[in-house]
């Protein structure tokens, strides 16, 4: 027993002594418990909505102002042209888009059955989903108004709160006709939004840790020291140790090309070049990550917990691959911005499934590029330091 006590009184002290583990011990749990508390919900709400209003009359707008009233739907913005919808879908502005036709007010007016139209982003099956019957709803129960020939005055629409709100009227035919289209992903399939996605993260896994434990086994084995006496400069110390992992992660890539399409029957609609041009862009934050780890860590152990609990957990869950990032608090979700994975997935997505082009992905392209180079500065900087 008295061993044991021993044992036990050691192992504590090894502990305090080591502050580089203090706060992944103590620190990580409520980090993670705040983060993910905040990030893990499944509700889709806030969805952004494009409304192109081509009937311009009070019941067209009592229309879009039924969807502003809900929590679901947040109108961003009204269209001009009906190519105004595919450019703000294909740059991920708006996930829905609700076209009301000329001659709508008019249909109510006279007992026409008007029809509406909501495209919806298909890139996200789970949101697009949940969008659509929201949407189809809103319009129903709007048709189906007092009286069952659409809505009195303003609606009578409740509140964000409570949702439309508004009575079924007694026929058993809406009044107004829902005609609902999905773009890229017709068939709402999961695994064409999730595979992308699963490359993304293969890539972030893969590259940040192998960086970190590749650079910490060195300080560990003391060959680091070695190198830091040899004919070698600091920055070719660096390259040489980054460059065989954007080769790995390049790899990578390609497996990822040449099995999806037999496995999944995916295959990227958009051009291949410049999925590896922003690839490597991606590249360069991760690989930045994983040596700015390297150089706050003294074991591989220490590399590891951090990688995982500070860098990798926040970035699965607050990118959008979980958890749609429209349902977040507004806080969470600016802080969404600060992470290279939300930019790479609207890439990687945008290219397997829109083939968009740079045009569309310009700025997502921008952010990863001052990422890249702001946490790739900040890790050779530091890890220049540790060398001397």
């Amino acid at each position: 027993m008295r061993a044991l006590r021993t044992m036990l009184v050691k192992e504590l002290r090894q502990l305090r002594r080591d502050r580089r583990m203090l706060p992944i011990v103590f620190i990580a749990p409520v980090f993670q418990l705040l983060l993910l508390g905040y990030a893990a919900n499944l509700d889709v709400k806030d969805v952004t909505l494009l409304v192109l209003d081509e009937d311009r009359s009070s019941a067209s707008r009592a229309l879009a102002t039924a969807f502003d009233q809900t929590e679901t739907f947040r109108v961003v913005d009204q269209a001009e042209r009906p190519q105004e919808i595919s450019e703000r879908i294909d740059g991920g502005r708006v996930r829905l888009a609700l076209v009301i036709p000329a001659g709508f007010a008019a249909d109510l007016t006279t007992g026409r059955r008007p029809a509406v139209q909501l495209i919806a982003d298909g890139a996200n099956s789970t949101v697009a989903a949940v969008a659509l019957s929201q949407a189809a709803e809103i319009v129903r129960r709007f048709g189906a108004g007092p009286g069952g020939g659409g809505p009195s005055g303003t609606g009578g629409f409740g509140s964000r709160a409570s949702g439309t709100g508004s009575r079924f009227g007694s026929g058993s035919m809406p009044a107004v006709e829902v005609r609902e289209r999905i773009w890229y992903n017709p068939q709402l399939e999961t695994r064409r939004f999730m595979v992308p996605g699963i490359l993304a993260l293969l890539l972030m896994v893969m590259t940040t840790l192998l960086t970190s434990l590749a650079v910490v086994k060195e300080r560990e084995n003391g060959t680091l020291e070695q190198l830091n006496v040899s004919p070698l400069s600091p920055r070719q110390v660096i390259a040489g140790k980054l460059v065989p992992f954007v080769l790995i992660g390049i790899v990578d890539v390609v497996l990822v090309l040449a099995v999806t399409p037999l496995l999944f029957g995916l295959f990227p609609r958009g051009s291949i070049l410049l999925l590896f041009l922003l690839t490597l862009l991606f590249l360069m934050t991760t690989l930045g990550l994983g040596l700015l780890v390297s150089t706050v860590s003294r074991t591989q152990q220490q590399a590891m917990m951090v990688s995982v609990f500070f860098v990798m957990i926040p970035m699965f869950f607050l990118s959008g691959f979980a958890f749609p990032i429209e349902s977040m608090p507004a806080v969470i979700r600016y802080l969404s911005y600060l992470l290279p994975l939300r930019y790479y997935f609207v890439i990687i997505r945008g290219i397997f499934l829109k083939a968009s082009g740079l045009a569309e992905l310009w700025d997502e392209a921008l952010a990863l590029l001052l990422f890249g180079l702001g946490i790739l500065a900040l890790s050779v900087a530091r890890f220049r330091k540790r060398m001397r």
